[in-house]
């Protein structure tokens, strides 16, 4: 696996002084391009100090993807280069639906479940065969560390610095970043994706695969389709400097 980093040429927004933001996109159940990633940005540490570091995840860590029991080991013990913030995705916010009430396993399922029960030792087949969603969700829950489940429960919906915006999804520009709906900043995308103009600060977020990253001038989407692609992207932000990382 290699790393590949490259400048950007936009600076709408700035990182406040002295400090370097790292924002990681959808992993999706990729625990060996979030290792490659995480070596990625202490190489760069190391090559360009700072005075403090963060890194933002902006969710999506589960589903799809072989791995999502080891993501989810490895972030709910703070195994990472630099402090972490957790922000919450869809794929997150539909596993804790489920957890609450197996009604919900169709709709996780539908969002790419099967490889996650599968990574805690669920098959859900043979479980549902046995006694239907309610087998599925005590099989998944006798599996599931409890570190694992405070760590999704403790994400946030968002969260800022300086000039940038951080969520999964996006944001409603006719709402205030700090009033935008739980709902939008999981799963909103049209509304979103097509406005041109400013939302007041930049909007840092996944959710919607994109073949590139999106790095335009009101936001920078990041979810360059790990699970699929093997492409896992970070940006850095420091000063008015937009650099990213990505696994190649």
């Amino acid at each position: 696996m290699t790393i590949r980093s490259f400048p950007s040429a936009l600076s709408t927004a700035e990182a406040p002084p002295g400090m370097r933001l790292y924002a990681i996109g959808d992993i999706h159940g990729r625990a060996d391009l979030l290792h490659v990633l995480a070596e990625a940005i202490a190489e760069d540490l190391a090559a360009r100090r700072c005075g403090q570091a963060v890194t933002i995840f902006v969710g999506d860590y589960i589903d799809r993807g072989l791995g999502s029991n080891g993501v989810l080991k490895r972030l709910s013990a703070g195994d990472f280069p630099t402090p972490i913030v957790a922000l919450r995705g869809n794929h997150e916010d539909a596993l804790l639906r489920f957890l609450d009430d197996a009604a919900a396993l169709d709709q996780w399922v539908y969002n790419g479940a099967l490889t996650t029960l599968h990574s805690y030792g669920v098959d859900a087949g043979e479980e549902f065969a046995l006694g239907g969603a309610s087998r599925v969700r005590a099989k998944f829950l006798a599996h599931f560390p409890q570190e694992h489940r405070r760590f999704i429960e403790e994400t946030g919906l968002w969260t800022e610095y300086g000039g940038y915006f951080f969520c999964h999804a996006g944001v409603r520009r006719s709402r205030p970043l700090h009033l935008q709906d739980p709902h939008d900043l999981m799963w909103i995308r049209e509304g979103f994706l097509d406005c041109g103009q400013s939302f007041g600060k930049v909007i840092v977020h996944g959710h919607t695969p994109h073949r590139d990253v999106e790095d335009l001038p009101n936001r920078i989407n990041l979810d360059t389709q790990a699970f699929k692609t093997g492409v896992l992207t970070a940006v850095a932000l420091e000063g008015v400097e937009r650099r990213f990382i990505q696994t190649a």
